[in-house]
């Protein structure tokens, strides 16, 4: 008999979710309203910076952060082969190219090492991405960067309380860019934010955000903008989760815990956690061990069967239709895609959860027909 479906990923609203978004509905206020302002104000302090714009997704987050420090054609910018594709799209959007790097073996984040020849003299910036939730080795970036006068925009996306050496991420570089989508650490169902400690930048980037309106005359138009606010709702429900964001992490982190109690680590290798960081754990991410007689596919398949839901590792940009480089060698961010896939990761897991998830993968692993019960 199949077990209850256990999912990858599920929203946790255990707060004011109901009450803030029931405001809205009250005041009739769901498309602009107060709750969007207390929301970036609130983000920015998270963050540990003095601005933040609340976007419509973080892939919008991105692009208003690449068009704000003037990307555009004949630019290159240089991206992680192995991550979601909306941070190579929005180097698209921008009509630049992006240029692709291998990941670091342990965090599967940018490997700084393989930034230096990558860069040509159309080279513009590096955009980072914090990969499942670890940080990525930011001084040996910004380093590279420095030296080369490229700027940095950290993609955020699946680190919400992520720390670089004490330090939050969306704070470490030009800019910082969130997704608040509905599998992510907070969610606003869709949704993203924009964080800097620019001024400047931050006026640059809620114009070109808010259609390009100049915000002392209205309905005066200076420049070609993008309709990429959030709502009033999306910020209600924002605020609500970021108040809870301590609870949200430690759910996660007790899961974490547990997974390394009960998985088999002779057949799944575990993700890392440097000491220099603190990993958000977005998504509980192993590799199958080639001691394992299986697979990847074939054990997603059989946990599938299980009723456990699970994510292979992102594509890795290089091999895809849009990016595809025939020639392309980025071994380490391959390796990863092939062996990795993503486990049920949220504040709604049981131990017993987490306890049939790891004898599902020891009896698929070691291609066992013994029935697993919960």
């Amino acid at each position: 008999m199949k077990h209850k479906l256990i999912p990858v990923a599920h929203p946790v609203f255990a707060g004011n979710e109901k009450k803030y978004v029931n405001e809205c509905l009250d005041s009739l206020w769901i498309a602009s309203g107060e709750f969007i302002p207390r929301f970036e104000e609130s983000f920015a302090r998270f963050c540990g910076v003095p601005h933040a714009l609340a976007c419509n997704s973080g892939t919008s987050a991105l692009h208003l952060a690449l068009m704000a420090l003037g990307v555009g054609p004949g630019d290159e910018i240089i991206v992680p082969t192995l991550t979601y594709i909306s941070t190579a799209n929005a180097v698209r959007y921008c009509g630049a190219k992006p240029v692709l790097a291998d990941s670091g073996a342990r965090t599967m984040t940018l490997d700084p090492g393989s930034l230096e020849s990558r860069i040509t003299p159309r080279t513009k910036g590096i955009v980072v991405v914090h990969l499942y939730g670890h940080p990525a080795d930011m001084d040996a970036i910004a380093d590279v960067a420095a030296r080369h006068g490229l700027f940095v925009v950290e993609d955020c996306a699946e680190a919400h309380g992520a720390l670089y050496r004490g330090r939050a991420v969306g704070g470490l570089g030009d800019a910082g860019t969130f997704s608040f989508f509905g599998n992510k650490i907070i969610s606003t169902g869709e949704g993203g934010m924009v964080t800097t400690r620019s001024a400047a930048l931050y006026r640059k980037m809620r114009l070109l955000g808010g259609q390009g309106m100049d915000p002392a005359r209205r309905y005066w138009f200076t420049v070609v903008g993008y309709n990429y606010r959030m709502t009033n709702i999306e910020a209600a429900l924002g605020l609500a989760q970021l108040e809870q964001i301590d609870k949200h992490l430690a759910g996660r982190r007790a899961v974490v815990e547990l997974y390394r109690r009960h998985l088999p680590q002779n057949l799944v290798e575990l993700p890392a956690e440097e000491a220099w960081a603190r990993h958000a754990f977005w998504m509980f991410t192993v590799r199958v061990k080639p001691e394992a007689r299986i697979g990847r596919d074939e054990l997603m398949a059989a946990l599938d069967r299980d009723g456990i839901e699970t994510r292979p590792v992102f594509y890795p940009m290089h091999l895809m239709p849009v990016y595809e480089e025939p020639c392309g060698t980025y071994p380490v961010a391959e390796d990863i895609a092939r062996r990795g896939l993503s486990l049920p990761t949220h504040g709604m897991l049981t131990e017993e959860d987490v306890v049939y998830i790891s004898r599902c993968i020891q009896r698929a692993c070691t291609r066992s027909d013994a029935a697993v019960t919960p």
